[in-house]
């Protein structure tokens, strides 16, 4: 399930991280790529600093508070966030993520968007599927929450700097169906109106419950 998540950051958050990131310190993002994706790879990321974790601390809270995210994502883990940046001629080819890195699995990817759409040309995120490429520009402060075993770039920049947030989630379910599954529930549970038969929202608790149970696990 490839899902778009409205208002992970607020517009004052966005701008006061991106005022913060333009005194950071950038290096070649080929740093932290796997082998494959490393040859198609040209951007730069935030390297150590306390600017950059202070940003990236904030990033994570919100990501991890978010109703939307916790109910499609059941993360049970998050990689390490990485700060990247594209400017003008730079991309990032056709590659798939790690099967692996740092130890966890990783069963979903996510972009969290920090420039405004209108003030870079390019920069889409492409997401490939057997119908065909689906290029995805958020606005900043909204995620796009993908499959891992995708295969998928990141167009060339024309004008303008793309900033972003990327990372990785190992979920407490690793089947992406379960996880749809879950993710229905939840909505329907949200959806149910304030006189809806007690017995009703209790059976829908169990239902939820017993699935975690049989699906949850490494």
């Amino acid at each position: 399930m490839t899902l778009a998540i409205a208002g992970i950051l607020t517009g004052a958050e966005v701008a006061a991280i991106r005022d913060a990131a333009a005194d950071l310190p950038f290096g070649d993002g080929r740093a932290t790529a796997g082998a494959r994706a490393r040859e198609v790879k040209a951007n730069d990321q935030a390297l150590p600093s306390t600017g950059r974790d202070a940003i990236l601390d904030k990033a994570r809270a919100a990501i991890q508070a978010h109703p939307v995210f916790r109910a499609a994502a059941r993360p049970r883990h998050l990689t390490p966030l990485l700060l990247s940046r594209y400017r003008v001629g730079q991309t990032y080819g056709l590659h798939v993520d790690d099967a692996l890195m740092g130890g966890l699995r990783t069963d979903l990817s996510f972009t969290l968007f920090l420039s405004d759409p209108d003030t870079y040309d390019g920069g889409a995120l492409a997401i490939e599927d057997r119908l065909g490429p689906r290029e995805v520009r958020l606005a900043a402060g909204d995620m796009i929450l993908y499959p891992s075993t995708t295969l998928h770039r990141v167009t060339p920049v024309t004008r303008g700097e793309r900033l972003a947030i990327v990372g990785w989630v190992e979920s407490w379910m690793r089947g992406a169906a379960e996880r749809e599954v879950m993710f229905d529930l939840d909505q329907i549970a949200a959806g149910l109106p304030p006189d809806a038969p007690r017995e009703l929202a209790d059976l829908l608790a169990k239902v939820k419950s017993n699935l975690t149970r049989l699906w949850a696990g490494a």
